[in-house]
């Protein structure tokens, strides 16, 4: 396999027949604007928004460094809340224990005020296991690939980092990494700054690795999450992405598996592939 290097990627551009084979994926995806619809009015206005809204996929400099650790940081601490109590919705055995166990404390205490007190209990120590184990996590993705990213992702062949910029302001993240044994690479890493989002970022930085795949000559592109927030898993299918498995019972660099968290934290993993082209 033969693949070309980083600077080399993102200096050509994509030819039509490679932007038809990915699926969401258009010719101008390495630089978009969210101009209103009511610029199209005003020709002279409309040139001005694309300047001024435009959002560029570029590769990865060493002065991005804090910005994509910022970014990287607050979309992974936004997973606490949701992990705690948004994905609980999505658990219903885990629902049934915690009424059994609410149930227990009343026949336990007779005491009406602890037993309506006792969900609140588990909420927090949801909360707090949540927190702990995605901080344990966090601090391992920041003393590896997130602590040197050049060497991780730009260094290697067959793979690469980009963020998207606005105004001058990095607003999004993505990796590839290249798995030459099994041909594939895989998407890593996206986010997108909280106060950007809605704009079609997470989808363009997507198509990057897309395209990336295809001019890499890979055969499929995976990834994993453990997003809880059906937007995510949304914005995975609408690139063309189909879920190949999912498990209730994955485990997070850092988690210790002792029983409190077994009790207080579970995560759900979804696996999804794109196949480019046939093995």
């Amino acid at each position: 396999m033969h693949f070309s290097s980083p600077k080399m990627v993102c200096e050509t551009k994509i030819v039509a027949d490679e932007h038809d084979a990915i699926p969401g994926t258009k010719k101008d995806s390495m630089m978009w604007s969210s101009a209103p619809p009511s610029a199209a009015l005003n020709p002279a206005e409309a040139n001005k928004e694309v300047r001024k809204d435009a959002v560029f996929i570029r590769e990865f400099e060493r002065g991005d460094q804090e910005e994509v650790q910022r970014i990287f940081y607050e979309g992974i601490m936004e997973r606490i809340p949701n992990t705690a109590f948004r994905a609980l919705r999505q658990q219903p055995k885990t629902q049934f224990l915690y009424a059994l166990l609410t149930l227990m404390c009343f026949y336990v205490t007779q005491s009406v005020t602890l037993t309506f007190c006792a969900p609140l209990i588990l909420m927090g120590a949801r909360y707090y296991c949540s927190r702990k184990v995605i901080q344990s996590y966090l601090d391992y993705a920041l003393h590896t690939d997130m602590a040197d990213i050049e060497a991780y992702y730009m260094t290697p062949t067959g793979s690469s980092f980009w963020v998207a910029v606005l105004d001058g302001r990095v607003v999004g993240i993505v990796a590839a990494q290249g798995c030459e044994e099994e041909n594939k690479v895989e998407l890593r890493r996206m986010s997108v700054d909280s106060r950007y989002r809605g704009k079609g970022i997470a989808k363009s930085l997507g198509r990057r690795v897309l395209e990336f795949a295809v001019r890499n000559n890979y055969a499929a592109v995976v990834l994993g999450t453990t997003a809880v927030k059906l937007a995510a898993h949304k914005l995975y299918e609408s690139l063309g992405f189909r879920r190949t498995g999912q498990s209730e019972d994955y485990r997070l660099p850092g988690m210790s598996r002792s029983p409190l968290e077994r009790l207080f934290f579970q995560i759900r993993h979804s696996r999804y592939r794109l196949q480019l082209r046939e093995e």
